[in-house]
């Protein structure tokens, strides 16, 4: 699989394990104190060839996300569940890209989303509540699973809102994902 546009990765390790699984490019981040040359970068590779940024699902990458997001509008934002991203061996208690199987890394990156500055809103609070999604002793779980059905990553309740609005989910969308997500919890009873 190549990918034509830029990857952001947050170091080399991400780097290695993005180029063992697809023909990319990638710009490294190299922490979550961004610097301005690596905002410049990122702005050259937007203007050239569009850049998709691939954090981990944790406080750092989500802030890293946030910074070059500010400062490079137009991104496009692929997102790997936290689960996925979890290190195998259960003495590395670590969290990242570099955990990732090759599957689950080209899943994010074939579900890459632009965010949207457009307000209009199709899903709206009350949705939300009604779905369990905030409130409910099963929320958290019920966003967890959503989140990566509709690959916009983990949110917490007041998130959710905006992100499904940012990434321009649909109520058809948004109402077959929790579908999904309610008639797994049955299953599982």
């Amino acid at each position: 699989m190549k990918v034509k546009e830029v990857i952001v990765v947050e170091g080399r390790d991400d780097t290695a394990k993005i180029n063992q699984t697809v023909d990319a490019d990638t710009i490294e981040t190299n922490g979550s104190a961004v610097g301005k040359s690596v905002i410049e970068q990122v702005r050259h590779a937007q203007a050239k060839r569009g850049v998709i940024i691939f954090t981990d699902p944790d406080y750092p990458g989500s802030r890293i996300r946030h910074i070059i997001d500010q400062a490079v509008p137009g991104c496009k934002h692929a997102f790997l569940p936290r689960d996925e991203a979890l290190a195998k061996n259960p003495d590395h208690k670590s969290l990242g890209i570099e955990h990732a199987s090759a599957q689950a890394i080209k899943h994010a990156l074939q579900g890459v989303y632009s965010l949207s500055d457009e307000s209009y809103y199709e899903i709206e609070r009350e949705d939300l509540i009604a779905a369990g999604l905030i409130g409910g002793a099963n929320s958290r779980t019920r966003r967890e699973r959503l989140g990566e059905l509709l690959q916009i990553g983990h949110t917490n309740g007041k998130q959710l809102l905006k992100r499904l609005t940012m990434f321009q989910i649909t109520r058809n969308q948004f109402e077959e994902a929790m579908s999904q997500v309610l008639q797994e919890e049955n299953n599982d009873c």
